[in-house]
């Protein structure tokens, strides 16, 4: 991965985490952190 790759990749994510907190108060993202966390105990569950 090119750096300018990575830098557009980081300013999307940042936008788009910006407009979550700006349009639906963080509900987008908070949700996504709950099913991270599901995510995580299902692996461990499968070790």
């Amino acid at each position: 991965m090119t750096n300018p790759i990575a830098v557009f990749l980081a300013v999307l994510i940042l936008a788009g985490l910006g407009a979550d907190l700006l349009f639906n108060d963080g509900d987008a993202t908070m949700l996504l952190a709950r099913k991270f966390f599901d995510l995580i105990e299902w692996v461990a569950f499968w070790r």
